[in-house]
Formats: C-alpha cells, sequence, structure tokens
C-alpha cells in the first residue's frame, strides 16, 4: 500500500521564542512613538507660536423648536398666567395652596381648605400671580359641604380660565394638573383621567369634611395643588384638584398615582352661588344615613329623626331602616356613595331611587330639596 506524503506544514515556533520576539518589537515601537510625538510637538508648537494647543470652533444650533398650541408646552403657556398661588398666616402657623382666576375682575377658585384657616380666625390671606405680583385677597365665600372658596384680589385684566364640560370627560383623556406643590409655584404634571364618579371625602379638619363625586388622575398632585386646575387637552378647566390618596403614613404623603378633583361642573355652580350670595346650597333627599353601617347600600339611620317630616323622602313613602342601593343608574355600595351621588345633582332635580325593606325591593321618585348650610 502507497501512503501519500504528509503536506509540509509552517513551523511554529515555540512560545519562549513567540514571547521574546514582541518585546523587541514593542520596544522599538514605542521609541518611534516617541520620536513621533516629540515632532508633532515641535510641529505644533511652530505653527502656533509657541502654544501646544489647538483652538476648536464648537458650532451651535441656532434652529428654533416648534411647540404646537395643543401641545402640553403650548397649553401650560396659555395656562400658567391664570394659576395663583395663595399663601395663609395666622398666629397659630401658615400654609400654601393654590387657585386659578375664574373672572378676569378678580375673583379667584381654590378650595374651602386652603383658606380656612384665615377664615376661622385673624390671619392674612395673600395671593401671588404667576408673574410674581403679590396681592391681599379677601374671601367672598365658601362653601365645606364641596370643599370650595371663592376669593378676590384687587386686579384687573388678569387672565381668567376658560370651563369645559366635566360631564363629557372620559377615562383615558389626557389631562394637565398645575399649581404649586409643596409651594413650588408654575409647576405642571402630565397624566391621564383614570377614573369618574370617585366618592371621595375630603376637607382640613374632621368636623368640616367634603364629600365629592371626584374625576381620578394619575397627574402628579401633592400637598400645596390643592385648589389648582386640572385641565384638558384644549386647556379649558374640567376639575379643582383637592385630594391625594394616602397610604396612611403618619408623615404627610406624596402623589402615588392617585389624586382626585372636583369636576368643574359642580364647582361652576358652587362658585356663581357663592359670588352673588356668598354662600351655597346643596341638594338633600330629607333622610340621616347611619355612617356606621358595613353592609350593602346605604342605611337610613333606625331612629325618629331618620327621615325629615315632609321632605322628599318621607312624600316618596321611605322610613327608617331602608336600605337604598340604588340612585339613578349607580349602584350604592356603602352611605358615603349616596351622598356624592346626590350632591352631584341640582336642587329641584327629580331622582329615582331604589331601596330594600325586609328583604324586598321598592323604587320612589322625588325631587331633591336645598340643604341647611
Amino acid at each position: 500500500m502507497i501512503f501519500p506524503r504528509p503536506k509540509k506544514t509552517a513551523y511554529a515556533p515555540p512560545w519562549w521564542e513567540i514571547n521574546r520576539a514582541p518585546r523587541r518589537s514593542r520596544a522599538t515601537i514605542f521609541l518611534v512613538a516617541l520620536i513621533a510625538g516629540g515632532i508633532g510637538g515641535f510641529l505644533g508648537v511652530s505653527a502656533t507660536g509657541g502654544n501646544v494647543f489647538q483652538q476648536a470652533n464648537l458650532v451651535s444650533s441656532s434652529s428654533t423648536i416648534e411647540r404646537a398650541p395643543d401641545s402640553v408646552a403650548g397649553i401650560a403657556k396659555r395656562v400658567l398666567p391664570s394659576v395663583v398661588s395663595i399663601t395663609t398666616r395666622t398666629s397659630s402657623g401658615g400654609g400654601t395652596g393654590s387657585g386659578f382666576v375664574i373672572d378676569s375682575s378678580g375673583f379667584i377658585l381654590t378650595n374651602n381648605h386652603v383658606i380656612a384657616p384665615v377664615a376661622d380666625g385673624n390671619g392674612v390671606l395673600r395671593v401671588t400671580l404667576n408673574n410674581g405680583d403679590v396681592y391681599n385677597a379677601t374671601i367672598i365665600g365658601r362653601d365645606a359641604s364641596y370643599d370650595l372658596a371663592v376669593i378676590k384680589i384687587s386686579a384687573t385684566n388678569v387672565p381668567a380660565l376658560q370651563f369645559g364640560d366635566s360631564d363629557k370627560v372620559a377615562v383615558g383623556d389626557p389631562v394637565i394638573a398645575i399649581g404649586s406643590p409643596l409651594g413650588l409655584s408654575g409647576t405642571v404634571t402630565l397624566g391621564i383621567i383614570s377614573a369618574k364618579n370617585r366618592p371621595v371625602t375630603a376637607g382640613g379638619s374632621s368636623t368640616d369634611n367634603s364629600f365629592i363625586n371626584a374625576l381620578q388622575t394619575d397627574a402628579a398632585i401633592n400637598p400645596g395643588n390643592s385648589g389648582g386646575p386640572l385641565v384638558d387637552a384644549t386647556g379649558a378647566v374640567i376639575g379643582v384638584n383637592s385630594a391625594i390618596a394616602s397610604l396612611g403614613s403618619s408623615a404627610q404623603a406624596g402623589s402615588i398615582g392617585l389624586g382626585f378633583a372636583i369636576p368643574i361642573n359642580q364647582a361652576r355652580t358652587t362658585a356663581d352661588q357663592l359670588i352673588k350670595t356668598g354662600k351655597a346650597v346643596y341638594p338633600v333627599l330629607g333622610i340621616f344615613l347611619d355612617m356606621n353601617y358595613t353592609g350593602q347600600g346605604a342605611l337610613i339611620a333606625k331612629s325618629s329623626t331618620g327621615v325629615m317630616p315632609d321632605g322628599p323622602a318621607q312624600r316618596a313613602g321611605l322610613k327608617p331602616g331602608d336600605i337604598i342601593f340604588k340612585f339613578e343608574d349607580r349602584e350604592i355600595n356603602a352611605p358615603d356613595e349616596l351622598i356624592v351621588a346626590v350632591r352631584s345633582k341640582k336642587v329641584g332635580d327629580k331622582v329615582t331611587l331604589s331601596y330594600l325593606r325586609n328583604g324586598k325591593e321598592f323604587s320612589a321618585k322625588l325631587t331633591l330639596i336645598a340643604g341647611k348650610s
């Protein structure tokens, strides 16, 4: 048998020869690099007249950023001049909040709990406009039931915000919250409407609670945002920022993505009443609820005062102990849900409700009347 002759292969030097040869090469290269560096330095000195550093020409862009009127920046530019920062000073301390101009003659809408410390005692109420101008303010009227107040400054031609329609707001709509969170005036945050018709209890004290049929938003709202506007994608105000969800911590909570605003349709009605008469009215059924009831629905208090004599509920046949589980098309799961559902209506509105009595279902139609302030 004939075997093919093996092919010649390239010579592979041992490892000590492989390592030894590059040392000489690197040394040579390093020496060449030093020489080249020296020549380059010499040429640099000669070319610049003794200065070894070259001058760089940095190019700046002269282009203009175009911001559409319906962009967040465009909306903020239009709305900010109408948003104010509110400061209260009393003998017991001070606080800050927000508000917005609703009439160019100086009327400003805010939360009742923002100005309550001054209204309840001697104090000073000051308003700072977005341009830095500061004014003393007077309280025109306030209503704890809706946590709203109207104040006024001695200024004219102040730009006022346009009112939107909070009834037409849909979950998912983009919104912008503007105010003075933590005293930082002119702060703008962006989000969406994350829910509607949220029953929220707000207010500055346990005796001054407000029941709000709120718009829920994930736009960042923090202490100091209270009273500021929540505006839609056109820049129209659709709500008054009033409350934030709390995790129950003893420390003051910040935004956790759950903020609540009073719908502007309700706020506008209340503001008109406060400007005209200094007071606001709210609708009632003429019943007293058991706020400790934990079952499904809202329980009319089981006492002689549970139903107001000759009130709408009594005329419609309701009695103490009845459980209201539906108001119009809205399911009622707790007492506060019924309260905010009623307060989302107007005095004189005709409504339908469903209730349980001894396990049987009934329905009633009645007309809402004004509650006593």
